[in-house]
């Protein structure tokens, strides 16, 4: 089992040692083309170099730690139409920091990821919709075959809602316009408003699920089990690699430190459950998830890789993981 954290690494201090750098649209519009292409020329370097250092710093980590999801920001802007005509130009000088950075992943099994953001989804009924959200799949997948990554099934993951109007239907119709290496990286993932777990078991055969066990607590107010029949279909999703689910929990102060909460005796609406806690102060919770042991799990956490830090000293402390 693998413990991975999102986007932002934090030292002892609570401090961005390797922050990833980006700039406004209205900012870089007010450029000359020369300014324009020197500005995201040093951001994509910095972000390169900076995305370089973490991985550096998971290396020294046990193998259960190596596992990071990358921030959407490596390249900035990278999807507004002005700046892609930039970057055609830049990516030639940029691919050795790609490169670097995946043959160095590889070489210390730092399993990676790409989480595009809210407003990319693939079954929209609005077509533009559709149209940006494939160009923003796109771009994480283009990210990651400059690192080397996109040849095989999930070497790699870019992770999906299936939010939309159009439901699986939509979502199928905007896969099969993906290019074959982002076929081969995307993965869908339930969420708390819109699409249950059931809705994407539906894309089972086209990608693999990852199960937010979170967002199904939000949804359904029920703590799915590791014994529940929709497990192995999520299992078989993956087809072989080994699945990975997320982790949050809500807020502290209004959960209970300890069992397994009920959304009617708590006093907290259902967006506000949905918000992600700072640490992982409940301990039932942190056993529930810990009992899916074939999964790896991303931790969606505030404190980031500190939070996940405490989880593994409990993991070990427990037996689960070997340190």
């Amino acid at each position: 089992m693998k413990l991975g954290f999102a986007c932002k690494y934090f030292d002892a201090q609570a401090k961005q040692p390797f922050p990833f750098k980006t700039t406004t649209r209205t900012r870089f519009l007010s450029l000359d083309d020369g300014a324009r292409a020197t500005l995201l020329a040093q951001l994509a370097a910095q972000n390169l170099e900076n995305l370089y250092q973490m991985l550096n710093s998971l290396a020294t980590l046990p193998d259960a730690l190596r596992m990071l999801r990358i921030g959407s920001d490596l390249l900035p802007l990278y999807t507004v139409p002005e700046a892609t005509r930039v970057y055609a130009d830049l990516l030639t000088d940029l691919r050795p920091l790609f490169s670097r950075c995946g043959e160095y992943a590889r070489a210390h099994n730092i399993r990676l990821s790409f989480h595009p953001g809210q407003y990319s989804v693939l079954a929209s009924e609005n077509p533009g919709v559709v149209d940006r959200a494939i160009e923003d799949v796109e771009y994480h997948a283009r990210c990651a075959v400059m690192m080397g990554f996109g040849q095989q099934f999930q070497d790699f993951k870019i992770n999906i809602h299936m939010n939309g109007k159009l439901g699986f239907e939509g979502f199928r119709a905007a896969f099969q316009r993906l290019s074959p290496a982002a076929q081969n990286m995307l993965t869908v993932e339930n969420d708390e408003i819109s699409c249950s777990l059931d809705d994407v078991l539906q894309a089972r055969m086209l990608c693999p699920v990852v199960l937010d066990i979170h967002h199904h607590w939000v949804k359904e107010n029920a703590f799915i089990q590791p014994n529940d029949a929709r497990i192995p279909l999520i299992i078989e999703s993956w087809r072989g690699v080994r699945p990975v689910l997320h982790y949050s929990i809500a807020q502290e102060g209004l959960i209970p430190d300890s069992g397994f909460p009920d959304q009617n005796d708590l006093a907290a609406s259902k967006p506000k459950l949905r918000a992600h806690s700072d640490y992982y102060f409940n301990h039932t919770l942190n056993d529930w998830a810990l009992s899916f042991s074939a999964f790896d799990i991303m931790c969606e956490v505030k404190m980031k890789n500190l939070a996940r830090d405490r989880l593994y000293a409990y993991v070990v402390e427990r037996g689960v993981i070997n340190a």
